[in-house]
C-alpha cells in the first residue's frame, strides 16, 4: 500500500513498515499525511495478518520534524483545536489498536513527530536522532498529546524541561531520561527494530493486547485482564506447549 506521503509494507513475518514519505520536508506531519496516517492505521488494525507496527521516516535526516508550519499561518484558533483533536484521536488509535508499535527513529523527531513516537509502544533512535518539543519557541505548546504522554515516559521534572526550554536532546541523553529504549548505529536501526518486533509477535497476540491495555488502564486492572487472558485458547496452548516441550502455535483467541 503506498499513497504517496505513507508506504505500508507487509512482511511475511506479521510485521509491517510504515514511513511517512516526505523526506524534502523532512517528513513533516501536514494535514494529508496526518489524513493517510488515520487511514493507514485502521487497515493495520482491521489486517489480522498485521501483528505488529514498525513506524520510519524516509531519507536518513527525519524520522518527522514536526507539523507543517506553514498550515499554522492560514488556521483560527477554533482550527487550531479541532486540528489538535484530531491529531489525538489519530495516534490514541495507534496507542490503543492493541498490536505493538515501535518508533524506528532515524533522525530528527520534533514536535508532532515526537509525539508520534511517543504514541508508539517502544522508541528505537539512530546514533544520530534529535528528540524534542520545540513548541514554545513558536509560541504554542505540544497538540497531539506530548504534555499529556512525556511526563509519564521521563517524569514530571524533566518533562517540564524539555517542554519550556523547548531544546531537543541527543539519541544518548534520550536513552538515559527513559525517552527511547536503545539506541543502535544508523545502518542497523530498520534491522534491530524488525528483530525486536518479531521477538514481541512470537507471543500470543490476545496476551499482548491485554498486556498493553493493562499498562495503559493502570492500577487496579491487572486482575481482571488476567483473568481474561486465562479464557483465552491461546493461554491453553502456551500452557501446554511448555508441558509438551515444544514452540507453541498461538492463534489470537
Amino acid at each position: 500500500m503506498s499513497s504517496g506521503c505513507i508506504i505500508l509494507e507487509r512482511f511475511d513475518d506479521g510485521v509491517a513498515r510504515i514511513t511517512i514519505n516526505r523526506p524534502d520536508r523532512l517528513n513533516a506531519l501536514n494535514s494529508e499525511v496526518m489524513k493517510v496516517l488515520e487511514e493507514t492505521f485502521l487497515a493495520a488494525a482491521a489486517d489480522p495478518q498485521v501483528k505488529g507496527l514498525i513506524l520510519t521516516g524516509a531519507g536518513e535526516k527525519a524520522f518527522a520534524a514536526g507539523a507543517d508550519i506553514k498550515e499554522f499561518t492560514f488556521r483560527s484558533p477554533v482550527e487550531a483545536q479541532m486540528s489538535s483533536e484530531r491529531g489525538h484521536r489519530i495516534l490514541r488509535l495507534l496507542e490503543t489498536m492493541g498490536k505493538p508499535s515501535i518508533a524506528a527513529i532515524n533522525g530528527y523527531a520534533l514536535g508532532g513527530g515526537l509525539e508520534l513516537a511517543l504514541a508508539c509502544t517502544l522508541r528505537v533512535a539512530s546514533t544520530h536522532a534529535k528528540l524534542g518539543l520545540p513548541e514554545v519557541k513558536l509560541g504554542l505548546i505540544p497538540g497531539y498529546g506530548g504534555t499529556e504522554r512525556l511526563p509519564v515516559l521521563v517524569g514530571k521534572g524533566r518533562a517540564l524541561e524539555l517542554l519550556l526550554t523547548g531544546e531537543p536532546v541527543d539519541a544518548q541523553e534520550a536513552w538515559r531520561i527513559g525517552l527511547v529504549n536503545h539506541v543502535v548505529d544508523p545502518e542497523g536501526l530498520l534491522e534491530f527494530c524488525h528483530g525486536l518486533m518479531k521477538r514481541m509477535v512470537a507471543n500470543a497476540p490476545r496476551a499482548l493486547a491485554l498486556a498493553m491495555q493493562a499498562v495503559e488502564r493502570g492500577p487496579g486492572h491487572e486482575s481482571a485482564l488476567f483473568g481474561l487472558a486465562a479464557s483465552t485458547q491461546d493461554m491453553r496452548e502456551g500452557v501446554q506447549a511448555f508441558l509438551e516441550k515444544r514452540p507453541p502455535q498461538f492463534q489470537g483467541r
